[in-house]
């Protein structure tokens, strides 16, 4: 059995932009949560021995990545060397080898992989490993870099490992670079696919498993949840995966039901409550607030005060550990208010006199459309009411901008 820890994208000094409103206290705690949450990861290394450790690109957040980054980096990856830990790593598209910076010299036990796929071999109590894999050597990587990995040796009883920071062929959620699909890792026939630019935690495949560990920390809210890495056993042709988590802020989001909401200290506990229980199961968190289900009641109510008052509010009552990041509503608050305005009304009036020849020239345009015309069905009684409606909604959201 063969026992490694598998990180990526720890971006570390990450700059957190556009969070300027905390007080310096918790601003300062959260530009160092990039270095904290990897001296979690340093930490668990030092406390467990894994046989090697993997970092599959982006350790810095920007091709000039900081002095105290790198000395930062470079410490952690001594401690490693102290324990008898080897790492093999490769730089992404954040800190390519085409970016400019002054250099530390890394420790002894470190492996860098270049530019093209290389090949790197070490003996795991008697168990031949391979560990391929590639830096970038500027940003922007189109090429489907997986053509250039060899074939497993699994015939000779080697245990290949395959390093590649990129994303699927086609993924729109996040920048596409080294594409690869999940059939052409798996013609190579590895024990295991260790991935990094996804900085969201997920498993591609289980048998064997292709794996994005997401990154160690959070750095805004599209990046929720609890981070971390994995810490993997391969035994033969099976594989153990176990999540551990690094970060020491968490993004999250919190839903309030404002069905029934007319009071602000109801609004303001359910908030609190809500918060309390991602805290007691993440530890400190910056949360953003959804209000949805808006009754007229509760539309009412936030229409009292702005946004930034409401929000000021909040943070007021709120628990050590958590910071309330804004405020979002599940449709417009003030548009509530606007159901029943004259120019609504007589809108709606006019659509619901129409008859189908009415009905016919407003929607000309689509139903003769070459492609999408012959898949669409006959306009019923129950569209023409919801097409009504949405006419409606669009003029009141128009009319509270």
């Amino acid at each position: 059995m063969i026992r490694f820890l598998h990180t990526a994208d720890l971006h570390l000094d990450s700059p957190f932009k556009g969070i300027t409103d905390m007080p310096i206290s918790r601003l300062t705690e959260l530009r160092e949560s990039t270095f904290a949450a990897y001296e979690n990861l340093i930490q668990y290394a030092e406390k467990s021995v894994p046989d090697f450790v993997l970092i599959a690109g982006d350790i810095y957040d920007g091709e000039d990545r900081s002095l105290r980054a790198q000395m930062r980096f470079v410490k952690g990856l001594e401690r490693l060397q102290q324990a008898g830990i080897p790492v093999f790593m490769s730089y992404g598209n954040h800190d390519h080898l085409g970016g400019k910076w002054t250099r530390f010299q890394l420790p002894g036990n470190v492996t860098v992989f270049g530019p093209e796929v290389e090949t790197a071999e070490l003996t795991v109590r008697g168990q031949r490993v391979r560990i391929h894999g590639f830096s970038y050597k500027e940003r922007h990587i189109k090429e489907a870099m997986i053509g250039h990995y060899p074939n497993s040796a699994r015939d000779s009883g080697i245990v290949d490992i395959g390093m590649l920071h990129g994303s699927i062929a086609g993924e729109e959620s996040h920048a596409v670079y080294a594409p690869f699909t999940r059939e052409a890792l798996l013609e190579k026939g590895y024990h295991y696919w260790a991935l990094g630019h996804i900085h969201k935690r997920q498993v591609l495949h289980n048998e064997p498993p292709i794996v994005y560990p997401g990154n160690l920390q959070g750095r805004h809210r599209n990046e929720r949840g609890v981070k971390g890495f994995y810490e993997v056993e391969l035994e033969g042709n099976e594989a153990s995966l176990k999540f551990v988590p690094t970060s020491v802020l968490v993004f999250d989001e919190i839903e309030i039901d404002c069905t029934e909401m007319s009071h602000a200290n109801e609004w303001l506990t359910a908030c609190q409550n809500a918060a309390t229980e991602v805290m007691e199961r993440t530890g400190a968190c910056i949360l953003s607030v959804r209000n949805i289900k808006m009754s007229p009641e509760a539309s009412h109510l936030f229409s009292g005060s702005s946004n930034e008052e409401w929000l000021e509010v909040l943070r007021e009552s709120a628990d050590r550990g958590i910071w309330f990041s804004g405020l979002q509503f599940e449709e417009n608050k003030k548009s509530a208010l606007l159901p029943d305005s004259p120019l609504v009304r007589s809108v709606k009036e006019q659509i619901d006199s129409w008859d189908d020849e009415d009905w016919k020239q407003a929607l000309q345009d689509v139903y003769q459309h070459a492609r999408s015309g012959p898949y669409l069905s006959a306009l019923t009684a129950e569209m023409k009411k919801e097409l009504s409606d949405e006419a409606g909604k669009l003029i009141s959201n128009e009319l509270s901008t």
